[in-house]
Parts: structure tokens; C-alpha cells; sequence
């Protein structure tokens, strides 16, 4: 998850039964998708192993990173590509011990430049700043300014995923200050999931006309 150019990263939403697993697939062929992060809540993990598994093998077939949310557990018994910390969900180290070398290891750093450096430091394989816009998905206790996005760019070379109420709409100007990665849920499981992807493939197009 090294990229030249802001690349979507999806999270899923809470509920992945049904027939999410085409609406995953629809979205995914839809467009350019760098990773998808598996996050369900309160169920036990065997319950979430196999509500992830045809998730994961929709993933594989389309070369998109299979991240789980918050449990490392969960990540090396599905052999995914990588787990994402929140401050609280254990630690980098223990994660690269638990999952390799080569596992992608992202942390949620909030609005913290000091939480960012630590991250770095402990050998995370990138960053998550936000929210940076007011989320139907999550509570807003955190808020990052695009300022943030710019230090981080310029000083770092670690990739930085953006996060918080981010569509198409309002995208261009993060990805103009250097996110590597737009990490969205509503903007695209909210509605058409494929017209959604399609939406921020262009404005991330747009965005990246702005860095120049």
C-alpha cells in the first residue's frame, strides 16, 4: 500500500450478510479500489470468520487488500492481508509479530501528529488522520484539518489514509493536499455502490490535477 496517486480504500458497512457480497464484487469492478477493510461489530469471531470469507475471496480474485478492523486474531485466522489498530486494539509490534513481515499494519491516529510519529516509528505501514468531515458512519469525537494532510506529505514518506464523512463531493481538496488513500463506507454503501466508485474515481482524478 505504497502508491503513486490517492487511491480508494473502502470500509464496509456493519451489516455484510445478505446479499452484500455482490454489492462488494459490483463496487470492486466498478473502479480503481486499493483496499477493502472488514469491520463488523458484536458478533463472536467465528461468526465474523464466515461472514468474511467470501468477502476475502471476492477481494483476492481482484487484487484489492483484505484489511480486518480492530482484531489481529481475526486477521491471521483469515490470512489477511493486514489489520487496522485503533488506539486501543493492541499494538504494532505485537501485530507484525503475530502476522509477518509482509502484513499491512494501519493505525488510527485521530488528529494526533504525535500518535502519527509514534505509529511511524513503531513500524505501522500507514497512518489515519480524520475525521475530517462530520460521519453518518461513526461518531465525530475527533477533527482533523487538511493542514494536517500537508505536514504529514511533505515530512513523511509513510502513506496517510484519510478518513470521516469523506464523498465525492468534498474529496478533491484532501487529495490535492496528499492523502495516499480515501478511506469512505456511507459515501458508497449508502446508495449505487458502483456509481459511487465511479464518482470518486473522477473526483480523485480532479484532486490530483489540484497538486500540480
Amino acid at each position: 500500500m505504497t502508491p503513486p496517486d490517492c487511491q480508494l480504500y473502502l470500509i464496509s458497512p456493519l451489516d455484510v450478510s445478505g446479499a452484500f457480497p455482490d454489492r462488494l464484487a459490483r463496487a470492486l469492478d466498478a473502479g480503481p479500489v486499493a483496499a477493502f477493510q472488514f469491520r463488523v461489530k458484536d458478533i463472536d469471531e467465528h461468526a465474523a470468520a464466515r461472514l468474511a470469507e467470501p468477502l476475502l475471496a471476492i477481494c483476492a480474485a481482484r487484487d484489492v487488500a483484505f484489511i480486518v478492523n480492530d482484531s489481529i486474531s481475526l486477521a491471521k485466522r483469515l490470512g489477511a492481508d493486514g489489520v487496522h489498530l485503533g488506539q486501543d486494539d493492541g499494538d504494532v509490534a505485537d501485530a507484525r509479530q503475530r502476522l509477518g513481515r509482509e502484513a499491512q499494519i494501519g493505525v488510527t491516529c485521530h488528529a494526533s501528529r504525535h500518535l502519527a510519529m509514534e505509529a511511524g516509528e513503531a513500524g505501522a505501514d500507514y497512518v489515519a488522520f480524520g475525521a475530517f468531515f462530520g460521519s453518518s458512519t461513526k461518531d465525530t469525537q475527533h477533527v482533523a484539518d487538511i493542514d494536517l494532510l500537508r505536514w504529514w506529505s511533505n515530512l513523511f514518506e509513510l502513506p496517510v489514509v484519510a478518513i470521516g464523512g469523506i464523498t465525492p463531493a468534498n474529496c478533491e481538496p484532501l487529495v490535492a493536499a496528499g492523502a495516499d488513500f480515501l478511506a469512505v463506507s456511507h459515501a458508497v454503501w449508502g446508495g449505487d455502490e458502483a456509481q459511487a466508485v465511479r464518482d470518486f474515481a473522477q473526483a480523485i482524478a480532479n484532486g490530483h490535477a489540484l497538486r500540480g
